[in-house]
């Protein structure tokens, strides 16, 4: 792996940092924005909360467009040009409208971004570093929700109790404009040149020294796609019915049911945030020597060993420490199993000429999944005694359990075109 390549996937990885920094910041600024405009749980859940994942969905849905016939740069570029609006204009807000308008449109570049990336990182990648180069782009997801925690909890008490969380979503500016200043100082990736500018690739190829790719063209939903199909859509089932979303957005709450007042709530959920970076640093030194599916298995036993613990803590009313022990557990086995392996794995299972739109596929469901989480995780938090919301997730990782024992392959060390082979249908 040449300087060169690792230097472009490391700034095009940033686009993570982003998503997971974007997507956290609500849960600091979740309460006060609330209480300011007295709005009703429906309307929280569904416009504030849950508005800019649904953005992130149709922003998955059609980001294989721009990203297959613009290319994976100017994509990019467009992304991080509609991240900086977004907090100017969430931080600026007058209203619940004007606020939900611009969520939505960070969430349609957190959608854009969640395919142009990844299609960008594993096509640079050769296959004996594949798997490490693409859990960069998780790394950056969860030190962005890591220093979202520490965000939030540094702007709390800064001004006013109705204007710390401006603060909070408007320091968004700062990352987001830097990084599109950096995305105009990478090349382009050379199996999409391949694809569309054949000339311009041949410059870039040195970028990445891989395989000879099969370009044929074939739609995303024709036969042939079933099985890539199939294993993208299980896999982002069970990653958000996991209740990852709902922990990362709902944490404080959470942690305030458990029995933490609002500030201590506030630093406990920043050491949600220091667990899953730790952890998903553990997830990268291992995904490309011991593979995807043994990750798969370790987190989904530790899932259900985690989930089950939550769930009697709020049950038989355990101390608050108690619960948050657990839920760290629950951060762990996340980081070093869907949380290390998702990403690297959709990008991994679609061939190069419909990459960008199975990417599309896999992180459009991820995002409408996480949207549910969210939108119903508003009312449910407050309708439904806890220990069944964690209970309800436990006995679905027994079902994650199975799918990784039956039905995922392992994808460790095998080129591009050998998955290719293996999972597309003839």
């Amino acid at each position: 792996m040449n300087g060169k390549t690792f230097r472009c996937v490391l700034i095009v990885s940033f686009a993570g940092f982003l998503f997971g920094f974007d997507s956290v910041l609500i849960s600091g600024a979740n309460l006060p924005i609330k209480h300011l405009w007295d709005i009703s749980d429906w309307f929280h859940g569904t416009f504030i909360i849950s508005i800019s994942l649904w953005g992130t969905v149709l922003g998955a849905l059609f980001g294989g467009y721009p990203t297959e016939n613009l290319g994976r740069k100017v994509t990019l570029i467009a992304v991080g040009v509609m991240f900086t609006i977004s907090a100017l204009g969430t931080a600026l807000a007058i209203s619940p409208y004007m606020f939900s308008c611009f969520r939505f449109i960070g969430g349609l570049a957190a959608g854009i971004g969640s395919i142009a990336a990844p299609s960008y990182i594993s096509e640079t990648s050769h296959a004996t570093h594949r798997g490490k180069l693409g859990m960069l782009f998780q790394l950056n997801i969860v030190t962005g929700i890591l220093l979202a925690y520490l965000s939030n909890y540094t702007f709390t008490g800064i001004d006013s109790a109705d204007s710390d969380w401006r603060w909070m979503l408007g320091i968004m500016v700062v990352p987001a404009f830097l990084y599109t200043l950096l995305l105009f100082t990478i090349d382009e990736s050379p199996r999409w040149l391949m694809l569309k500018r054949k000339d311009e690739a041949l410059k870039n190829l040195d970028l990445v020294k891989n395989e000879d790719s099969t370009l044929a063209n074939a739609g995303l939903f024709s036969g042939k796609y079933t099985k890539a199909l199939v294993l993208s859509f299980l896999i982002a089932f069970f990653n958000q019915f996991s209740g990852i979303s709902f922990i990362l957005f709902y944490a404080p709450e959470i942690l305030e049911k458990a029995g933490y007042g609002t500030a201590q709530s506030l630093l406990s959920a920043v050491s949600i945030g220091v667990v899953n970076l730790v952890f998903t640093l553990v997830g990268i030194s291992l995904i490309d020597r011991i593979g995807r599916k043994k990750l798969m298995y370790v987190g989904s036993v530790g899932y259900i060993i985690s989930l089950t613990m939550v769930a009697c803590g709020f049950y038989y009313g355990l101390p608050a420490g108690f619960t948050l022990i657990f839920v760290l557990l629950f951060i762990v086995s996340h980081a070093v199993g869907q949380g290390a392996v998702i990403w690297v794995f959709i990008a991994e299972i679609f061939p190069t000429q419909i990459r960008a739109f199975g990417q599309a596929w896999g992180s459009g469901l991820l995002n409408s999944f996480a949207a549910m989480i969210t939108l119903f995780g508003a009312v449910f938090i407050n309708e439904f005694a806890p220990w069944i919301i964690f209970a309800s997730f436990a006995l679905l990782m027994v079902l994650q359990l199975l799918f990784t024992a039956f039905i995922m392959p392992e994808t460790k060390g095998v080129s591009l075109e050998e998955l290719e082979t293996k999972l597309i249908s003839s």
